[in-house]
């Protein structure tokens, strides 16, 4: 059975979605790590008894500092894929270079790169929005893409447009999972 460890730096309802859908099934997730020592997502770790661990970043000196930690927990949970399903970091060239990720991200890359994608991708002139799943390198939002998924924004208020966003981006992450490492 493939491994993977999810990051995550939120409420952990991506995390959540994995575990129900994917988790003893057709891979195994071996650990659980946020950067955020309040993330809602710690609570669903420890009810699927998935090896946690919280390492506050903001304890280290430096995005470096803090990802030569994160990458010697990876290393040691001998996963095949990483994971990033809401972790909200950018990652330097010491996890990128050495950690073999995906990332989950809120908008249909390459427009809305980094932060509030979802906000930006509503009020562009495309008729549609969606998320994108790609690897992780060293430029933010810039790797490969591995999946898409769209929806259509017309007729939709902000709300409804960010609700449907978080549902369709659960079953790309799912997707993207199996393709990378089953398919």
């Amino acid at each position: 059975m493939k491994k993977i460890a999810i990051l995550f730096s939120g409420s952990g309802t991506n995390l959540k979605y994995i575990l129900d859908n994917l988790h003893n099934k057709k891979i195994e997730v071996v650990l659980a790590l946020t950067n955020n020592p309040n993330a809602g997502g710690i609570e669903y770790a420890k009810e699927y008894n998935i090896p946690l661990i919280v390492e506050d970043s903001k304890k280290y000196n430096s995005r470096e500092e803090f990802d030569a930690k994160v990458v010697k927990h990876i290393k040691k949970a001998n996963v095949d894929l990483t994971v990033l399903a809401g972790f909200m970091r950018i990652l330097t060239p010491v996890f990128t270079t050495n950690i073999n990720a995906i990332n989950l991200h809120p908008s249909l890359l390459p427009r809305h790169k980094g932060l509030n994608a979802i906000e930006k991708s509503f009020k562009d002139e495309f008729s549609e929005g969606g998320v994108s799943v790609h690897w992780v390198t060293s430029e933010l939002d810039g790797g490969e893409i591995i999946l898409q998924n769209e929806i259509k924004k017309e007729g939709l208020s902000f709300k409804e447009y960010y609700n449907n966003i978080r549902i369709i981006e659960k079953k790309a992450i799912v997707e993207a999972i199996t393709k990378v490492l089953l398919e």
